[in-house]
């Protein structure tokens, strides 16, 4: 697939001010203006993250309310719920929330409660406040969601049952009417970072609650290794606050991990160190998997297990389910792919829509996802549920994908979502005016450009730059994720030294030089430009870099992205 290639600038000013203030490599600089770091201190704080630089969780609108009315419940040995999505955010919400709780409150006085994803969907659900009201809680505590919740909050009321909202989406103009709702991104919350995932939010509440009640500050770090897991998982930028508890996250992960992420690394067969790719494609998945494939509330589950033994046998189930959602996952993809290179029409249309009654409704916004990686046009995967078709939407990078949904109301029964991914709801009979109204609607709007993947390419620098300081900076500006994304780099006229191949069919082993420099490379799934290199003409490549480890010996390689011959 044909790939368009921005290489970013940076104002000249502000890296030259840096340059002479750090005098480490230009790129890297470079790098570190693009990223909005322009001051020593800057640089210092981010290669440097401390704990003692996150915001004072006070500053949150409603946090004094919030904790108010949880001491009262303590005071008058009221019984709480904890209530949380059933995705990795809220699951571990729910975890932390749930072992704060429980430590310093009445266990028998506590309980938890995450929707099933089938049969209440997403949020706080009316099944989930009836459970409640049966039960007798007084409170409940909602993590990852119940801003849009009003409705829903206020039959609670109703029913004499206070809601605190601990949520990071963006609020609508009515609010539920809850005792306390903890959310910066509120329009008058003065909190200073925005950025919170939920369970940065319910991290906050516990951290003012600390204070509260006298402890010290460190139980509440107890649970930073399941806050970076949801951080990594809910794609938020791993920027200022998100960055600090992530990077700190990793560091219990790999010295003292909640059980739950050291029973699925066991699992997982990872014998190294934890990085945040491993919480997005390793531990992440698994979590997930509950939800997706069967019930979530195993997932918290294993993360408040007392000990090992237990943890493990709830890590197995959620090991198992990931097995069925890759298989789900994988079945679905190739069926979906068959259906679109067998029709003419779909081919050639900007957009995809593709249905089939037995798909599993738990993968078909990953299915979406895949789809775009072949092509790289908004995707909708839908299935039956019930007497209804549902399904998810997924966008290319810089297309509205809700407002595309949007304007196809009147051919669906409801839908949600945000710019990048949605999801709807429409009567079979629907389907064909939907997929045609879709198309119509993305191919009169989107931008052609945006149709062709984007390779964002930070700076340009030579195979002599690449050494062993250059990389260790690099690893110091991890963790990497949204808004600090590992860096990807050009390097130009490059010859090829004769040795590359192709190996196991589908990869490139590449064997490169410039200025006499030779440096090795793999690029995955590159087969198809291998007649690039045969050429023996001069190459322009872009790559990031890792390391490779062979026989215990490692070496800085090349993961090559993309190449082009030289203009």
């Amino acid at each position: 697939m044909q790939k368009r290639w921005n290489l970013l600038e940076c104002d000249e000013s502000n890296l030259s001010a840096l340059q002479e203030s750090l005098k480490i490599n230009p790129a890297i600089n470079k790098i570190l203006v693009e990223r909005g770091i322009e001051t020593y201190n800057q640089a210092k704080l981010f290669f440097r993250p401390q704990l003692n630089e996150l915001h004072d969780p006070w500053l949150m609108k409603d946090m004094k309310k919030a904790v108010n009315r949880i001491l009262l419940a303590f005071e008058n040995h009221e019984k709480i719920l904890v209530f949380g999505d059933y995705d990795v955010d809220g699951t571990t919400s729910v975890a932390c929330m749930f072992s704060f709780l429980k430590k310093n409150y009445l266990p028998e006085l506590l309980d938890f409660y995450i929707p099933h994803r089938y049969r209440e969907g997403y949020g706080v659900s009316k099944m989930g406040i009836d459970f409640a009201n049966e039960n007798g809680f007084s409170l409940i505590i909602s993590l990852d969601c119940g801003i849009k919740s009003a409705d829903l909050i206020g039959y609670a009321k109703t029913l004499g049952i206070d809601f605190i909202v601990c949520d990071h989406h963006l609020p609508d103009e009515i609010l539920p009417p809850a005792v306390a709702i903890l959310n910066p991104k509120q329009k008058d919350c003065n909190y200073p970072y925005k950025e919170l995932c939920g369970c940065g939010v319910g991290f906050k509440l516990i951290t003012a609650l600390s204070n509260k009640i006298g402890i010290d500050v460190s139980e509440a770090f107890e649970y930073l290794d399941l806050v970076a897991t949801a951080i990594a998982a809910d794609i938020v930028p791993l920027t200022g606050e998100n960055r600090t508890i992530a990077y700190y996250g990793l560091k219990k992960a790999n010295e003292n991990p909640n059980n739950g992420i050291k029973a699925l690394s066991h699992l997982s067969g990872l014998k190294k160190e934890l990085h945040i790719t491993n919480l997005v494609f390793m531990i992440a998945p698994r979590v997930n998997a509950a939800g997706r494939m069967d019930d979530a509330r195993k997932a918290v589950q294993m993360f408040i297990a007392e000990t090992y033994e237990e943890t493990l046998s709830f890590a197995e189930m959620l090991h198992s389910d990931n097995t069925d959602r890759k298989e789900a996952d994988s079945n679905i993809t190739e069926e979906a792919l068959a259906m679109i290179d067998n029709d003419e029409i779909l081919i050639n249309r900007k957009t995809t829509v593709v249905f089939q009654p037995h798909w599993h409704k738990g993968v078909v916004g990953i299915v979406a996802s895949r789809l775009i990686e072949k092509y790289y046009r908004p995707t909708v995967v839908l299935t039956k549920s019930g007497e209804v078709l549902a399904g998810s939407a997924r966008s290319v990078r810089g297309f509205n994908l809700y407002e595309a949904i949007h304007a196809c109301r009147e051919n669906l029964l409801g839908y949600g979502g945000h710019f990048a991914a949605a999801g709807m709801t429409l009567l079979p009979e629907q389907f064909e005016a939907f997929s045609s109204k879709f198309d119509e609607v993305v191919s009169a709007t989107i931008d052609p450009l945006l149709l062709i993947p984007e390779i964002i390419i930070d700076a340009e620098i030579k195979f002599k730059d690449i050494n062993s300081t250059f990389y260790s900076i690099l690893c110091q500006m991890e963790p990497y994720g949204p808004e600090n994304m590992r860096p990807v780099f050009i390097a130009k006229n490059i010859s090829d030294t004769g040795y590359s191949k192709i190996v196991k069919d589908i990869h490139i082993r590449f064997s490169l030089k410039q200025d006499n420099i030779v440096i090795t490379g793999i690029g995955f799934n590159m087969s198809d430009k291998f007649h690039l290199i045969e050429a023996k003409k001069p190459l322009d490549i872009v790559f990031t870099l890792d390391e490779n480890e062979w026989n215990e010996q490692k070496n800085i390689q090349l993961k090559i992205i993309d190449l082009r011959l030289s203009e």
